[in-house]
């Protein structure tokens, strides 16, 4: 399959950024679609959330453990509760394309990601969890769909080894840098990796942050990163293990805006005599004795 979906190629709205809904949504559908509609009012260009076929992710002994939650006693009920099915996830479809959002989920096993191919995603996800199960990853890059691939809990060894399936199959990816702790401390973030990644595979990398606020985000722009992704809630005092590791209505709003801002800032690092600053050339050296100059 030829790849058809750039996430680059509107040089206008950089970075490309993805609102991580995951399962912020509570299992709830109004709430899902309030995050939508946060996503896209804020300026974010797709929303993802996260797929599992919860008895082939977790043992049966894991599933019967306690755990106390608005669904039941039990992980099973816990994570039931918080799995869309293929109802909700056509109403998601439905309405993503109402609304002009791009979506799509990263599967945490190959039944999920076989589920999610009906709906001819514009792009896959690899999460950092799943970034060691090369069988999975075998069958996401057989797609050729433009994926990203979050590095979280990984070596270099550990990289090398998804990023070699990937170009194997000829399948355009995208790395995150991304640190698996839930909410990240600033001084874990490690933005200067970013550099590292794109100076040891070639490849676009971006930046899927789970820190408290989005100053990490932004000097992640600041370095080069192409992409950004965020967990996103409408309250992180909501219910939910991802909720104190996402950022409120404004702080996406203005973290979409200013890293927009960043990337027009930071420029393109050559050295240039703007026109506009002819006229304070012409005045400021002609009165200090200087040479003045002209627009030829």
């Amino acid at each position: 399959m030829t790849d058809t979906f750039n996430p680059y190629s509107d040089t206008l709205n950089m970075p490309f950024f993805i609102a991580e809904i995951g399962i912020n949504h509570n299992g709830d559908m109004d709430l899902t679609k309030q995050l939508i509609d946060l996503a896209y009012d804020s300026g974010c260009q797709a929303v993802k959330f996260q797929k599992r076929d919860i008895d082939v992710v977790y043992t049966q002994e894991y599933l019967d453990s306690a755990r106390q939650s608005p669904w039941g006693t039990t992980q099973r009920d816990q994570k039931q509760g918080l799995e869309f099915g293929e109802k909700e996830y056509n109403e998601i479809d439905r309405y993503c394309k109402e609304k002009g959002i791009l979506w799509s989920a990263s599967a945490w096993d190959i039944n999920s990601q076989n589920f999610l191919k009906q709906y001819n995603l514009p792009f896959n996800k690899v999460a950092s969890a799943m970034l060691t199960h090369l069988d999975l990853l075998e069958d996401i890059a057989s797609e050729g769909k433009h994926t990203f691939i979050s590095t979280g809990m990984s070596t270099f060894t550990d990289i090398d080894a998804a990023v070699k399936i990937f170009r194997e199959a000829n399948c355009p990816f995208t790395l995150f840098h991304c640190v698996s702790t839930y909410p990240c401390k600033d001084e874990d973030c490690n933005i200067n990796l970013i550099t590292s990644l794109k100076e040891r595979y070639g490849c676009p990398v971006g930046y899927s942050g789970h820190e408290e606020g989005i100053l990490p985000s932004l000097l992640a722009v600041s370095v080069g990163a192409s992409a950004l992704e965020r967990h996103i809630t409408l309250d992180r005092s909501m219910y939910g293990s991802d909720q104190s590791a996402s950022i409120e209505r404004e702080e996406l709003t203005r973290l979409v805006s200013e890293s927009r801002c960043v990337t027009n800032t930071m420029g393109t690092g050559q050295k240039e005599f703007l026109q506009h600053e002819i006229p304070v050339a012409n005045k400021l050296r002609y009165f200090q004795g200087g040479k003045s100059v002209t627009a030829n």
